[in-house]
């Protein structure tokens, strides 16, 4: 038996952490390169891509909200926000009840981006899924529903958020 975190797994459970960990690593970082690839065709760099994809799921939203949301580094994403707004894909105001926070919305040019970015990641997305029989999809399907659900856990716990119950 080897302890993990508030575990205790046996060796046979720890070389399956180990290959899941394994795979889930390999699995992102082939995404990420497939959507890295995707989303050069839009002429949008992948530190443009988080910040437009974000800000097409909520905008407008205060820059604090935007660094928290993406996890990423201030000065990273604020130099992004910065060629965004001189590309006028992104405005950038001062919040009416505090001027020291920088509200960021996107443009119609900014919207047009989104939309032509995320038809773009659809397709990769599609030609990744026409690689798996189709009486395979629905469960890949479901279990990436599972993945999100427990990574959104995951990130509240590590945010001090109270655990909720766990995933069906």
């Amino acid at each position: 038996m080897v302890g993990c975190g508030l575990m205790v797994v046996s060796d046979n459970e720890t070389a399956a952490l180990e290959a899941t960990g394994a795979l889930l690593r390999e699995v992102a970082r082939l995404h990420v390169k497939a959507q890295r690839d995707a989303v050069s065709c839009c002429g949008t760099t992948v530190a443009h891509c988080h910040v437009l994809t974000e800000l097409g799921r909520e905008s407008p939203l205060a820059m604090t909200t935007l660094v928290r949301r993406l996890g990423l580094d201030k000065g990273w994403i604020s130099r992004a926000v910065a060629s965004l707004v001189e590309e006028g894909l992104l405005a950038r105001t001062a919040d009416a009840a505090d001027g020291r926070v920088a509200i960021l919305g996107l443009t119609a040019a900014g919207r047009r981006r989104v939309g032509a970015l995320n038809r773009a990641l659809d397709r990769q997305a599609g030609r990744v899924l026409d690689r798996v029989a189709a009486a395979e999809r629905a469960q890949v399907h479901r279990a990436l529903e599972l993945v999100r659900g427990a990574l959104r856990e995951e990130l509240r716990l590590a945010d001090g958020a109270p655990a909720p119950e766990r995933l069906r």
